[in-house]
């Protein structure tokens, strides 16, 4: 999997997979649900479905769709079999620990571009794992590159109507692609891409622009590729790399602001090619190559209404039309508003990495949702009308700023947190840790309201480990859309969109 460079509060996607899995353990059975109502409880590991091991929550969804759903139980080291009546089609109330319930299919490339490469030493093991599963780019919009993808896999895809799809392109030459994914499966495994889209599956593509690499004429000719051979795809977007002061790869480095013009004329110059033959402009870059080159961005139109923002495709405007409108929506309709584009609500599917449950680190979703500070010892609330203070980080700095004066008030400001931990290139605000928030929050004076973006939270911790309780001033963990950041400011009635499994909390603030 690749890391998306997105902008503002937002890193947008998971950055690790999954460890390997056997049975699934139950982390969560809703309440009066048919599975509560027949006995399953937390802690149950699940064996089999009607006398089936599925391998994943895609199969899994399958069986319980059942009116009457036999379950092989081990809770606690016995064995025990419970069946639970219900309408077919209708949820069981069940949440697992793993979206797959099988070994997860690892990447066996060596991008020099790959971000797990550049994590440093003594973070959560899960976030070294790299996947290139099919699976995880159906549930949670992870991009493969789909040099082990089979024709077992085409046939599932297929029979299960497993779509959209992710597909990691980089290059087109078959050469090229070799030298991007240093691998030699990368030379054909784009005949997939093309099976795919002769089926109607839809796929959204993505090139991760690697300076010296794959950018210029080479970029040209991938875009050309794409025109002759995939332009059925419903999407391309051309992000820029990531590079962390942990690469060790000499020909990794991020991009000029020359380059990063070269990058945008060339995708505009292509999207009117598109356009005129399509209808459609097909190609996109990142907002992030936006700011690189000082350029402004497109109109909310020219996106056509694609739903890419976790790839860093329309972010600033879409969370821009959030901010500013949010006073003429109704509030209850603030949650559902931006549905993710990536993620599918299969029931049982826990919501994993940057889509997990944003708390505050007690474990209660009720304090985010009522924009409560961080529990602290003690902790003191400052006053609705104190000063506020908007944490994100390098790049959301330069969409919130402008926005953030158009507010009725002169004590907001932003405070930019700069990526002392990851360094490099690296700015987007999902990446920010506990350990240069805290940096940022100790210059800061007591009494004010500091807001904390919640994409930088998985289960209520930062990825350094740390909880917004161990920061040095209290903060208010506010879902990272236009809208509630809006409602934050203004100090209305507004439940966030954290902690809800399964949906993503992305956005751009």
């Amino acid at each position: 999997m690749t890391l998306p460079v997105a902008i503002p509060w937002v890193a947008g996607r998971m950055l690790g997979s999954l460890a390997v899995m056997s049975a699934p353990v139950v982390v969560a059975v809703a309440d009066d649900s048919p599975a509560d109502r027949a006995g399953v409880r937390p802690g149950d590991r699940l064996l089999s479905i009607n006398d089936r091991v599925p391998r994943d929550v895609i199969e899994y969804q399958l069986l319980v769709d059942e009116s009457s759903v036999a379950l092989s139980l081990d809770t606690g080291g016995l064995q025990r079999d419970v069946v639970v009546d219900k309408p077919g089609g209708s949820p069981l109330g069940i949440e697992v620990d793993s979206a797959l319930f099988d070994r997860v299919r690892t990447c066996d490339n060596h991008c020099e571009f790959c971000f797990i490469y550049q994590l440093p030493p003594g973070l959560r093991r899960s976030l070294y794992v790299k996947d290139d599963d099919y699976r995880l780019s159906f549930l949670y919009g992870n991009f493969t590159t789909l040099t082990r993808f089979t024709e077992a896999d085409l046939e599932r895809v297929l029979s299960e109507g497993l779509s959209p799809l992710y597909v990691s392109i980089h290059a087109t030459d078959p050469g090229k692609r070799i030298e991007m994914l240093r691998n030699r499966r990368g030379a054909t495994s784009l005949r997939w891409l093309r099976a795919l889209l002769d089926h109607g599956v839809e796929v959204h593509g993505q090139v991760v622009v690697c300076p010296g690499l794959n950018d210029g004429a080479w970029l040209e000719d991938t875009l050309a590729g794409v025109a002759d051979r995939f332009a059925e795809l419903a999407s391309l977007c051309v992000v820029p790399l990531g590079v962390s002061r942990h690469s060790d790869e000499p020909r990794m480095r991020a991009h000029t602001a020359s380059e990063a013009v070269d990058v945008v004329e060339i995708v505009e110059s292509w999207q009117e090619r598109f356009l005129s033959v399509l209808g459609r402009r097909l190609v996109h870059a990142s907002d992030e190559y936006h700011l690189l080159a000082s350029r402004p961005f497109p109109p909310a139109e020219a996106y056509e209404d694609l739903d890419m923002t976790e790839d860093g495709v329309g972010m600033a405007r879409a969370f821009e039309r959030e901010f500013m409108t949010v006073e003429t929506t109704d509030s209850s309709e603030l949650s559902s508003e931006r549905a993710s584009g990536f993620f599918r609500s299969l029931e049982g599917a826990p919501a994993l990495g940057y889509r997990s449950p944003r708390t505050c680190g007690n474990g209660t979703d009720s304090m985010v949702d009522e924009g409560v500070v961080a529990l602290g010892d003690p902790v003191v609330r400052p006053r609705n009308d104190a000063p506020v203070g908007v944490l994100t980080g390098v790049l959301g700095a330069a969409v919130l700023a402008p926005l953030l004066a158009t507010v009725d008030r002169d004590d907001v400001r932003v405070l930019t947190v700069e990526n002392q931990f990851f360094g490099g290139n690296v700015g987007v605000t999902g990446l920010m840790v506990g350990e240069d928030v805290a940096r940022i929050l100790a210059n800061e004076p007591k009494g004010h309201r500091y807001l904390l973006p919640d994409v930088c939270l998985s289960n209520g911790k930062f990825l350094d480990g740390m909880l917004p309780e161990d920061l040095p001033r209290p903060v208010e963990v506010v879902s990272a859309d236009g809208g509630s950041l809006r409602v934050a400011l203004g100090g209305l009635a507004h439940r966030t969109r954290a902690g809800r499994a399964g949906e993503t909390v992305g956005g751009l603030v």
